[in-house]
């Protein structure tokens, strides 16, 4: 069978995939499966696609050529060395050196192809696209939508009725779209997007913050040297990946610049409060789209069934939890969003090719893991709050870690509780294992320390907590965290059998063990141990009250008349957009409104 190959053609990075063994994988180029949408000329002529034409161009921009996505459609031209191409002989050699990439690894020719396009290109630039295949030597035999191809990996063969949102942050455009899936037909209902706006925005916006602090302490603005300018930026780049994950990222370049004959050396850190404080705004202008698209579509915030995640900058934690705020339900990023484009178009290019698709196959976590702390609950402290650090769906192996302070002044040591579930009360939770940290440093409360889960493929846990001002470290492996959950509800079942047969009535004299406890679990704890606070957040007790307020109203909408429904919906939406915009006097007010609402729909 000729291969039929899927290709996202991006406007900062593109990738080709195909499906085998019912199976979409991303063909990789040295351990990488990302190819880079730059095209160049070296210093003695030599074409350059991917991370060399990359690599040069904050050196030499007049010999490289990057983000030509953006030029597709339009009758221009751009000057590459001594000559002028149009965008579709530019994305033509970006699409040949992906298609080289595939032919080398599969041994045989790579002649046809499904590439895709975002769902707002219009009927010009989608024939450029088309074009630029044809150019690059490739049959293309469909041309997909970039939010389609993203909900096929999600599930291929759709039988019921679903719509999906598909919140596409790539590295340099933003697209928002709703999608209806049935029997294997997807249709687009809506689109809206901002094709000025991506990662490298954020990166833009975080090296001006690190030049301007080095400007500040040393006199100097790394802006104003190309080679200098380069290594920052890729440097901020690092540290934004990192931030993804943990909160604290540490810049770090030797000798980058020179003053007085002396060497100057970059070393600075950044908070992930900071950086999401900076793109904030950016972030405003996305959820401005999505409220958009719904509306263009002419639906609600509960109408759509599942939020999917597509493009490297959606890893941003800030960005999931604004669009949970905003739409009231998790958003899915299992299949990596970098190549969940690529591996949409492989799979509809299986099924072109009459190939066995199946959904894509990825390893998760079945359930969050985090640990317990002190947090407030109306007004006071909660001791049994679990923060999750890794959560649920998350693809492994995961490496994440959360800020926490202790709670108390002089506290020297604190306890590393690690619990499994999705409650936000540890007692509903299952215990996986616990430690102690101590020798930890006499000042007031609010020494802060860092907590890491670390959760490999083979469910081996991996915990540690340190103490930032001192370094002080200590860790504990948990073998089999995944499974433990399961074998702690089997060991509690059997237990209860056991005990139910060894009852002479039989079932009616069998009383349940936590009758009475509210389905709490007893506690086991002989005393109060030392705890830990989560890390601070503007408006986090707000935010809470109105997620749960907003499942309360949820829950009352199916019985709910039809003229009611409208209004609780109406103020729904208030409550999440201010939710989402972190208006939290606003937020407030919409809560009290909508509160009052449903209190007079329960007594009806």
């Amino acid at each position: 069978m000729e291969p039929i190959v899927g290709i996202d053609l991006g406007t900062t990075n593109s990738e080709i995939a195909l499906v085998r063994d019912s199976q979409p994988f991303v063909f990789e180029d040295n351990g990488d499966p990302i190819l880079p949408s730059f095209v160049g000329l070296s210093e003695d002529g030599r074409l350059l696609v991917g991370a060399a034409a990359k690599n040069q161009w904050v050196l030499a921009p007049e010999r490289t050529i990057k983000s030509i996505k953006r030029k597709m459609g339009q009758d221009v031209k751009v000057k590459l060395g001594d000559q002028e191409y149009r965008p579709q002989e530019i994305s033509a050699m970006i699409l040949k050196a992906l298609r080289d990439r595939a032919a080398a690894q599969l041994g045989v020719p790579v002649n046809k192809a499904v590439i895709t396009v975002p769902a707002y290109f219009n009927d010009a630039q989608r024939q450029a696209t088309r074009e630029a295949g044809e150019l690059a030597g490739l049959e293309v035999v469909r041309i997909l939508n970039e939010p389609t191809a993203a909900s096929l990996t999600y599930d291929p063969s759709q039988r019921e009725l679903r719509r999906l949102l598909v919140y596409d942050l790539g590295g340099g455009t933003f697209d928002v779209s709703i999608v209806q899936a049935q029997e294997g037909v997807v249709e687009v209902l809506a689109s809206h997007g901002d094709t000025q706006l991506g990662g490298d925005d954020f990166d833009d916006l975080l090296l001006n913050l690190v030049c301007d602090r080095f400007q500040q302490e040393h006199g100097v603005d790394l802006r104003a040297n190309l080679v200098a300018r380069s290594r920052v930026l890729r440097a901020v780049e690092a540290a934004k990946r990192h931030l993804s994950y943990h909160p604290f990222a540490r810049i770090e370049e030797e000798f980058i610049a020179e003053k007085d004959g002396q060497a100057l050396h970059l070393n600075m850190e950044i908070s992930r409060q900071e950086y999401e404080t900076l793109i904030q705004p950016l972030l405003d202008r996305t959820m401005d789209c999505v409220q958009q698209a719904l509306d263009d579509a002419n639906l609600i915030a509960s109408s759509i069934d599942k939020v999917v995640l597509v493009g490297g900058a959606t890893r941003t934690p800030l960005i999931t939890q604004m669009l949970e705020d905003r739409l009231g339900q998790p958003a899915h990023q299992e299949v990596n969003p970098d190549l969940c484009v690529a591996m949409g178009a492989a799979i509809q290019a299986g099924i072109i090719a009459g190939a066995e698709v199946g959904s894509v196959l990825v390893d998760i976590t079945p359930h969050s893991l985090g640990i317990k702390c002190v947090d407030s609950q109306r007004g006071f402290p909660f001791e049994y709050h679990f923060a999750p650090i890794i959560h649920r769906n998350t693809p492994l192996p995961a490496s994440r870690s959360e800020l926490f302070y202790t709670f108390h002044d002089n506290q020297t040591e604190v306890e590393i509780d690690v619990y499994q579930g999705e409650s936000d009360d540890v007692r509903h939770n299952h215990r996986v294992g616990r430690f102690m940290v101590q020798g930890l440093s006499r000042v007031p409360a609010g020494n802060p320390i860092v907590v890491q889960l670390d959760l490999n493929l083979d469910g081996i846990l991996k915990v540690s907590a340190r103490e930032r001002a001192t370094g002080l470290q200590k860790q504990v492996v948990i073998e089999n965290a995944l499974a433990r959950f399961e074998r702690e509800e089997l060991d509690q079942a059997r237990e209860r059998l056991e005990q139910l047969w060894a009852l002479p009535g039989g079932t009616d004299d069998y009383q349940d063990e936590d009758e009475g406890t509210n389905g709490f679990t007893p506690s086991t704890e002989e005393e109060e141990l030392p705890s830990l606070v989560p890390g601070p957040r503007e408006g986090q007790r707000e935010a809470v009250q109105a997620r749960a307020l907003l499942e309360k109203a949820e829950r009352l909408l199916d019985r709910t008349q039809p003229e009611d429904r409208v209004e609780v919906e109406r103020l729904m939406t208030r409550v999440r957009t201010a939710l989402t915009d972190r208006q939290w006097d606003k937020l407030t007010a919409a809560c009290n409104e909508l509160a009052d609402t449903l209190f007079y729909l329960e007594d009806i």
